[in-house]
Order: C-alpha cells, then sequence, then structure tokens
C-alpha cells in the first residue's frame, strides 16, 4: 500500500507522519523504517524504529531511490512500513515523473507487502492527477 501525505509547507504533514510512524510500532509484525534527508526528528521516533538520513546516499534520481530501497529490503525481510519525510528533499528529480515512481512503488508495495507512506510538499494541483488516488 502507498500513501501520500500531501500539502504546502507548515500543514502538518511530518507531524502527521510521525504520528504514523510512532503508532506503527504498536501494530506492525516487522521492521519499520523511517527515511529522511537528515537526522533531525531522531529524538520524536521510538528506538525501535530505523532512521535513514538519505543524505548520506546521494540518491538524486526516483529510479535511484528505488535501487536504494531494492537494496533494503534484499537485506531485511521483515520490513513491513517504510516512511520517507519531504520525498523532494530526498530525491531531486522532477515532479512530473512522480507518477512513474509512485507506479514502482505501488508494485514493491504489493509484492513485498510493504507500507509506505510518503510526505510530499506540494499542493496537490501540481502533481500528476494519477497520484490522486494514493493522498490520505
Amino acid at each position: 500500500m502507498v500513501n501520500l501525505i500531501v500539502g504546502k509547507k507548515g500543514t502538518g504533514k511530518t507531524k502527521m507522519m510521525l504520528d504514523r510512524v510512532n503508532e506503527a510500532i504498536n501494530t506492525a509484525h516487522g521492521n519499520i523504517v523511517f527515511i529522511n534527508s537528515g537526522d533531525r526528528h531522531k529524538l520524536q521516533l521510538n528506538y525501535a524504529i530505523r532512521l535513514i538520513d538519505s543524505s548520506e546516499y546521494a540518491i538524486k534520481t526516483y529510479r535511484e531511490f528505488i535501487c536504494f530501497l531494492n537494496g533494503a529490503l534484499s537485506q531485511n525481510y521483515d520490513i513491513t512500513h517504510i516512511f520517507v519525510d519531504s520525498l523532494f528533499k530526498v530525491v531531486e528529480d522532477d515532479i512530473k515523473k512522480l507518477d512513474e515512481f509512485i507506479d514502482e512503488l505501488d508494485k514493491i508495495a504489493k509484492d513485498k507487502n510493504i507500507n509506505f507512506t510518503i510526505t510530499i510538499s506540494a499542493d496537490k494541483s501540481e502533481l500528476p492527477e494519477k497520484v490522486y488516488g494514493y493522498i490520505v
């Protein structure tokens, strides 16, 4: 499953995500991963959640990020939830290609039974219409 939390800067997306991450720790039957650029949220996350600072891995494109995720999943079969805060700080790719990225992520989610939750700092109208069905 892929869920997108979308809104302009300052609309509470990260707060909503952090609440979901910390709730998942009580219900998940596997490992939880939180990815963002930097480690500014480490004190807000439960110690059992794996925090990955994407800036350490030089991820630039959606393709590189998909490869990064597949690498992480190949090393840990117990991952059930992946949270990505501020997608466009993690990936510097074109917003117009977001639908292709989300399609690939949805395939991974279905194949590997992974729940993805991603925050995107943008107005819904700026996104490709094809991703509207993933917005929560």
